[in-house]
């Protein structure tokens, strides 16, 4: 039997941009090797599976790779799709079941809000390779479960960052955010994540 799969580029408006995801919209959970290598063929960074439960979906991330315990920009992919296909009204939350807990989709427009679990990130000292691999010198540097939180000087280091991703995937962390003020007024800072 087949599933449908859909491709959302989120955070954005326009095609071919944003980060892409894979939704696949299951009618029974599946074998966690099905799942791999659905996302394997898939090539994205992140596929997500639902499947229906009492009060909203179970919801599960892959990489080509391995399982991920939390990824927005699928989870926001994911709500897009459920109210777009008309699987879940527009006024109605979207509610998923994930090995981080549950997560929540408000939908009010075009805008998606999304309610995820705080992760603050506690400093710590830079780890030993990190400037090299970022090519960057951190001014701060934190630590959550999942992610290391770099602050770098300004705005112009980080979107001119060109990180050696080898360099980068030896540094014991699933990313790294790299981040700094804005020198945009619109905007309060400026972030851009690295997950090799």
């Amino acid at each position: 039997m087949g599933y449908p799969i859909y491709q959302v580029d989120a955070f954005t408006d326009r095609a071919f941009a944003g980060n892409p995801a894979a939704i696949c919209i299951l009618e029974e959970a599946s074998s966690d090797a099905w799942m791999q290598a659905v996302a394997a063929e898939m090539n994205l960074a992140e596929t997500a599976f639902l499947v229906g439960a009492s009060d909203g979906y179970d919801l599960r991330w892959f990489t080509p790779t391995v399982e991920v315990d939390l990824c927005g920009h699928a989870t926001l992919a994911s709500a897009h799709i459920l109210w777009e296909t008309g699987r879940l009204a527009e006024t109605i939350e979207a509610r998923f079941h994930t090995r981080s807990g549950l997560l929540s989709a408000l939908r009010s427009g075009s805008q998606i809000e999304l309610d995820f679990p705080a992760e603050p990130a506690l400093p710590i000292d830079p780890p030993a390779g990190l400037a090299e691999a970022l090519g960057a010198r951190p001014l701060t540097v934190g630590r959550n479960r999942f992610d290391l939180l770099v602050e770098v000087r300004d705005a112009h280091i980080v979107r001119s960052l060109q990180p050696d991703l080898k360099l980068l995937a030896e540094i014991p962390a699933r990313g790294v955010i790299v981040t700094s003020r804005s020198d945009d007024t619109r905007f309060d800072f400026l972030s851009r994540f690295f997950a090799p």
